[in-house]
């Protein structure tokens, strides 16, 4: 693959995400969804960002991560629940993992 077959894949890439971007606020006003489908679209996203995090905290690869990561997770989720400051939130989860590997939890 040559400069110029990257370069194009690029551009073609970069106008396809600028006309999805572009494509929400235009159509927005011209295709109406129900009350129901507009709630399943938000719950959509919540199940989305769900899936990442699992799979964030449970996978390294393609093998479990260990017990220090999903602690450390679990710890963040229930302060930022708890509407914690994020700072605080970010810190707690690090140390949970951090202490759980220094005390030789994978």
């Amino acid at each position: 693959m040559d400069g110029t077959e990257l370069v194009i894949g690029t551009v073609v890439l970069a106008v396809g995400t600028f006309a999805f971007r572009l494509a929400g606020p235009v159509l927005r006003d011209r295709v109406k969804l129900s009350p129901k489908a507009e709630r399943l679209m938000v719950l959509g996203a919540v199940v989305l960002l769900a899936a990442l995090v699992a799979v964030s905290a449970f996978t390294e690869g393609h093998s479990f991560a260990g017990f220090a990561r999903p602690a450390g997770v679990l710890v963040g989720g229930v302060l930022a629940w708890r509407r914690a400051p994020f700072v605080l939130v970010v810190v707690a989860a690090a140390a949970t993992a951090a202490l759980l590997r220094l005390a030789g939890v994978p």
